[in-house]
């Protein structure tokens, strides 16, 4: 060392002027990152105020997460801090994305109170992939669809909806698609389903009836309900018929029997669930319509 310079630093000095432990210090110099400026007359290590700098850069650079080698690579000026805080980054991202996954999953298994079982499965349900996830969705909607001359608007529709988890999916989120996965594999809900795209098709309706008849329910019977107008009441009758037009007895019976399997329920619950897991709206429920409507299809029928 220079002896004109500033007074050497031993290793003791070194490290309570940069707060890091003598072990760690004696590490760094071990390893070739903290090379000593020289030695006293008795051997032992000393250190100068580029000793000190190059520490607290090992330190910051640590701090960062870089590893041995990076670390390594910057101080003998094999790369650039830049360029080793851009491969970081994306590491960093790569870590988030898997911690929120992680806590999200674990978040619906205490929800809903999972045993081994399940946990598993959520697991695996929210780490599909996109495609693997819309394979599910194509699954369900091919089988419901399959042969059935159906609306053509609610087939396309369906069939095309894309089911967007994102990379970094709430809770919520995670729990929607787990509800929805498991919906959409129910053969009771499945068989539901294709029961309404038959029963659709046997009515010979235009592409496009089927929106039109919900909303005609959403309009008519939500409307009476916000009037409070009892199903079993003259007025109820009144806009069955506004609703169903010149329909007969026999037609609707047809009608009740359709609602009374819950496939406009279930079909609610599906479009829920889609909205939830692709980060859109909450959808108004128009269960309490389709109840309304039930009870008053049975109390005129």
């Amino acid at each position: 060392m220079n002896d004109d310079g500033p007074e050497p630093l031993t290793i003791g000095r070194l490290a309570r002027r940069t707060g890091m432990p003598v072990r760690t210090i004696r590490y760094w110099s071990d390893i070739g990152a903290l090379p000593p400026a020289g030695r006293s007359s008795g051997g032992y290590r000393l250190y100068d105020a580029e000793s000190v700098a190059r520490l607290e850069l090992i330190r910051t650079l640590r701090e960062l997460g870089l590893g041995l080698e990076d670390v390594r690579r910057v101080l003998e000026r094999e790369t650039t801090v830049a360029a080793v805080a851009a491969v970081q980054v994306k590491a960093l991202d790569v870590q988030i994305h898997t911690l929120r996954l992680r806590r999200a999953v674990l978040s619906t298994v205490a929800k809903r109170q999972s045993d081994t079982e399940e946990m598993t499965l959520l697991n695996k349900l929210a780490r599909l992939s996109a495609e693997e996830r819309r394979q599910i969705i194509e699954e369900f909607t091919s089988e419901v669809f399959g042969g059935v001359d159906a609306d053509p608007e609610i087939k396309e529709r369906m069939r095309h909806t894309a089911v967007e988890l994102p990379d970094d999916p709430t809770p919520e989120q995670v729990d929607a698609w787990v509800e929805l996965a498991e919906l959409v594999g129910d053969p009771g809900f499945r068989q539901r389903m294709r029961g309404m795209a038959e029963f659709n098709a046997a009515q010979g309706r235009e592409p496009g009836g089927y929106q039109w008849f919900a909303k005609k329910v959403t309009w008519l019977v939500g409307g009476a309900r916000e009037r409070g107008v009892a199903p079993d009441s003259p007025e109820a009758a009144d806009v069955l018929g506004r609703l169903l037009g010149g329909t007969d007895s026999h037609r609707h019976a047809e009608i009740l029997q359709r609602l009374e399997t819950g496939a406009d329920s279930d079909a609610e619950r599906y479009r829920q669930l889609l909205a939830v897991v692709n980060g859109q709206p909450p959808q108004p429920s128009h269960t309490p319509d389709y109840v309304w409507l039930i009870t008053a299809l049975r109390a005129h029928g």
